[in-house]
């Protein structure tokens, strides 16, 4: 079973799985909902603050380079033209409602990196893309709820 949890934690962990495959993963092998959520949201909600303290550092780092740092400009230049006015419409609650949202390119990784990007607060950042986490690990007990519950139904009606 501490298989399970580590797998669960690394899933939370990762940017394409995220919480939408933590939750059914420790769920279909046998982790009460609750308890897969819980882990899965918290582990995740520890990546905005992971994601800031590496992107600060390395962004350092690779700042001394001037290819990089000319590509850098170029590139969060761009970002921020392209989606700036969004930004200041929406703000930390527009941040909140992406990472809230669990669908592919949305997460944690992704509003941190945007938040990041777009020079808004970190420390307001982590807690709207917290709140974010929280949303989301909730969106997806339902649906693995629900899901189970019609998988139940449906293998039911199936063997009769």
């Amino acid at each position: 079973m501490t298989r399970v949890y580590l797998l669960t934690v690394l899933l939370s962990l990762l940017p394409i799985s995220e919480l939408r495959g933590a939750i059914p993963y420790a769920y279909l092998n046998e982790v009460p909902l609750w308890l897969a959520a819980l882990v899965s949201i918290a582990t995740n909600a520890c990546v905005s603050v992971l994601a800031f303290l590496f992107l600060e550092t390395i962004n350092k780092l690779l700042l001394k380079w001037n290819v990089y740092k000319r590509f850098f400009d170029k590139t969060v230049d761009r970002a921020r033209n392209k989606v700036g006015e969004k930004v200041s419409k929406y703000g930390l609650l527009g941040l909140m409602l992406f990472v809230a949202i669990p669908l592919p390119i949305t997460g944690a990784w992704t509003g941190s990196l945007g938040a990041w990007v777009m020079g808004l607060d970190r420390k307001k950042s982590i807690l709207f893309i917290t709140l974010g986490v929280l949303i989301s690990g909730t969106i997806v007990s339902i649906v693995v709820l629900t899901g189970a519950g019609i998988g139940r139904i449906f293998t039911k009606t199936i063997n009769i």
